[in-house]
């Protein structure tokens, strides 16, 4: 048999039904070739995070495939942010397994670890620039982690092709985080997500924080490199307009510490356009802001 192949050439890339490992299939040619599926961008397995002997989560198994944008939703203390973090091993987790392209990163060294992670962009919640480094500098410097023999003249000119895809002038790159609105500071976390040029992107609460109009912005930002750089997302949310707006699908999460031990911490996985339509409660109160069941639940325990 030939070669293998990801996909069949004559059927889309995206869409239509699913190519399982082992499927055969001839060629116009008349050539038949084994089709091999790609592994997921980033899988986990059994995921548990323990602190202080108390699961926040609890036997994640996620799939995010090449080209999805994945929104995390869930209230606060669910473990989504955790999530995030393990799955590039700023927290170790308790058990399970985390793989990135079908690496198991808890096999690799410190150094292994460290490229991988120059293919992932990490949009923190507050921005998190460096306070003594100009914008410039703080664009440059997942560059220089990956190849710190960059000429100064193709910094420059990365630093303002990024700022200007943000919608933001080279001007900017002189000034230094505190001169910045938030708005301004998140778009900056952005352009220097998107400086190494990374495969998969993780946002924490992007939009939070900010007015709607800017929010809308990162939404499209969002969007546009999903589009234009061929990028993964995962998105961390509490916001159910912007999740909807920029994900292909929607995964839920419900805090572990008010679950029973056979429930699953997973009560939404599917579709961002068919949410609204969950038969769940726990999902409708959460999409629709309901807060009386919660309420209660709150009352009852300061009763107790």
């Amino acid at each position: 048999m030939a070669d293998e192949e990801d996909r069949n050439p004559a059927e889309p890339a995206t869409g239509g039904e699913p190519i399982w490992e082992g499927q055969v299939y001839t060629s116009a040619d008349g050539t038949r070739r084994v089709l091999r599926r790609r592994p997921p961008v980033l899988e986990t397995r059994a995921l548990g995070v323990e602190f202080d002997e108390r699961y926040v989560l609890h036997d994640i198994s996620l799939k995010v495939s090449k080209g999805e944008t994945v929104a995390i939703i869930g209230e606060s203390g669910c473990g989504k942010t955790v999530f995030l973090k393990t799955a590039i091993r700023l927290i170790e987790p308790t058990e399970g397994t985390v793989l990135f392209n079908g690496i198991d990163l808890g096999q690799l060294n410190s150094r292994q670890l460290s490229e991988v992670r120059t293919r992932i962009g990490f949009v923190f919640q507050q921005a998190a620039l460096f306070d003594s480094m100009s914008i410039g500098e703080n664009i440059m410097f997942p560059i220089l982690q990956t190849n710190p023999r960059t000429p100064q003249s193709e910094l420059r000119d990365r630093v303002a092709e990024l700022l200007y895809e943000v919608g933001m002038t080279p001007e900017v790159a002189d000034r230094m985080p505190v001169e910045l609105s938030g708005g301004m500071r998140k778009r900056v976390g952005f352009a220097r997500a998107l400086a190494a040029e990374p495969e998969l992107m993780l946002y924490d609460e992007p939009t939070t924080g900010l007015d709607p109009i800017m929010s809308d912005v990162i939404n499209e930002l969002m969007i546009r490199a999903r589009d234009n750089h061929k990028v993964t997302g995962i998105v961390v949310t509490h916001d159910m307009k912007s999740a909807k707006k920029v994900a292909n699908r929607i995964v839920m999460f419900y805090p572990q510490s008010r679950l029973d031990e056979e429930q699953d911490q997973i009560v939404y996985d599917g579709p961002a356009d068919e949410i609204d339509d969950s038969k769940d409660r726990r999902v409708t109160q959460f999409v629709e802001g309901l807060a009386g069941e919660r309420l209660m639940e709150m009352t009852l325990a300061r009763g107790a």
